[in-house]
């Protein structure tokens, strides 16, 4: 049975997947399309995760669609809303008919002399493979490893008699009410669980190996507010869209420029939350410069008006062993726990982990360099989208789709079959692919890709820098080569 044909295909139907089949649909309506997805339901990251008061760390303008206004209250969104703007999205635009749903891809092998890539996946419970063929791959599987969180080895966990959770397996049936919970960690995750935790638990507490820089934010945008009350959805959206990337931009580099005045005014917001008698050096000062690590957001301050009611509680320390009854921590002291919360983090996989061949000879993407943080050198016709570390990852993704659209319609027009970019410039220096010392990053960061030290290899996570390259720049440079293979006689 020859297997099912198309001239793009989409790996993930998540944010990233359901952007890129709108920009497909939209910018090359010639194109045919499907979308392959592993789970049995539209969403993502957005459907895998359940814990309670999940939500994003960035605004719904930016993380949102450009082509899509978010016309919700809250602009930083929580999870099941995200989650229906992406259901909606696709349902308004048709997307949801194109996704192959229960499709795990697996393999994917490339053919110059055919120019298409023929994918492998499992399909169902029965893991059954099924072979498709497309002329160009786009990968929107994001970098999370869905099937596994992240959790150190601790000693004695076996030991502990209560319920011990990732939140990447968190579950309707898990009950905290009235319990004293635990959580491990001072990421995003754990800034979000702690206080809609607290509302519920006995109380909670928060251990951390180290701090995390923590800034509050409104959870609604009143200048977004009075836009939408006075222009058309579109132009407000926009508007917004581009103040708060333009304000993210100064600070990012506020950051980086100027790291002592950053940290004081990051710092001097905790102490006016938390009063002049908090602990901030011990509790809110990281040993590192602000974006060094991404920062946490605390929507309208939720988290430090929890510590302040007393139903939230921090302790930095290092745990020295599990106990029956919570945990034993390196200083001597002990903590306990009816409920022990493991936020330690997330895996990451490079393109959902599938495997890649390009004529016969397998690929090993940590040996390539990334390709204007898209394709990947000597890899054919085939893109990623990935977003930003410093901002929201969709502002990336959409301006990754226009691109690729750009690319395949620029193919059509001049015939070619076969897109590549390959780095041949002996002045190129590789250097890592993201800039950050999360422990996340660091775990995986020799399976990534490269980045180059200049363009188009550089990543320099700077929307306006890539909006002028990705939107308006040249499809033609010296490292993309475009051919037309022979094609094989059947």
């Amino acid at each position: 049975m020859m297997p099912e044909h198309f001239d793009v295909l989409i790996v993930g139907g998540g944010l990233s997947g359901i952007g890129a089949g709108y920009h497909l649909q939209a910018n090359c309506p010639r194109k045919t399309y499907a979308i392959l997805e592993g789970r049995d339901a539209i969403g993502g990251t957005w459907e895998l995760f359940r814990y309670p008061g999940v939500r994003s760390d960035s605004d719904m303008f930016t993380l949102g669609y450009a082509f899509r206004p978010w016309k919700e209250a809250k602009a930083i969104a929580d999870g099941p809303s995200i989650l229906n703007y992406i259901r909606q999205t696709a349902a308004d635009h048709g997307i949801d008919r194109k996704i192959r749903y229960g499709h795990r891809v697996t393999r994917a092998a490339w053919s110059s002399a055919d120019a298409a890539w023929t994918v492998e996946a499992e399909r169902g419970a029965a893991r059954e493979t099924v072979r498709f063929t497309c002329n160009f791959l786009f990968m929107c599987s994001g970098y999370y490893n869905y099937a596994q969180g992240y959790t150190p080895e601790f000693a004695g966990i076996e030991r502990f008699a209560g319920r011990i959770v990732h939140p990447q397996k968190w579950t309707e049936d898990i009950d905290y009410a009235d319990r004293e919970v635990v959580v491990i960690g001072s990421g995003a995750t754990a800034m979000t669980l702690v206080p809609e935790l607290a509302k519920r638990a006995r109380h909670v507490t928060m251990l951390q190996r180290s701090p995390t820089y923590v800034v509050a934010r409104p959870a609604e945008d009143a200048i977004a507010d009075m836009l939408r009350r006075r222009l058309p959805a579109k132009l407000a959206h926009t508007l917004v869209r581009w103040k708060n990337v333009l304000l993210g931009m100064y600070f990012f580099q506020l950051c980086r420029r100027k790291p002592a005045a950053a940290k004081k005014l990051i710092l001097d917001g905790v102490r006016r939350a938390l009063g002049p008698d908090y602990d901030v050096a011990t509790h809110f000062t990281p040993r590192y410069n602000p974006w060094q690590q991404r920062l946490c957001l605390v929507p309208n301050g939720d988290l430090f008006r929890a510590i302040k009611a007393g139903s939230v509680s921090v302790v930095t320390d290092e745990i020295e062993r599990f106990t029956e009854t919570g945990l034993a921590l390196k200083s001597g002291k002990a903590l306990a726990a009816d409920m022990i919360v493991t936020a330690t983090g997330l895996n990451l996989q490079v393109l959902g982990g599938v495997a890649l061949q390009v004529d016969g000879r397998p690929v090993d993407l940590a040996r390539t360099l990334g390709y204007k943080g898209m394709m990947y050198s000597g890899v054919p016709n085939l893109a990623s989208a990935i977003g930003y570390t410093n901002a929201s990852w969709t502002l990336k993704c959409d301006l990754t789709c226009e691109y690729v659209c750009r690319l395949l319609n620029r193919m059509e027009r001049k015939g070619y079959r076969q897109c590549m970019p390959i780095n041949d410039d002996p002045s190129i220096r590789e250097q890592p692919w993201i800039d950050f010392s999360s422990g996340y990053v660091q775990r995986s960061l020799d399976k990534f890709p490269k980045q180059g030290s200049k363009k188009p290899w550089k990543l320099y996570q700077n929307y306006a820098l890539d909006v002028m390259s990705l939107r308006f720049g040249a499809l033609e440079d010296a490292a993309m080569r475009y051919s037309n293979p022979v094609k094989v006689s059947a």
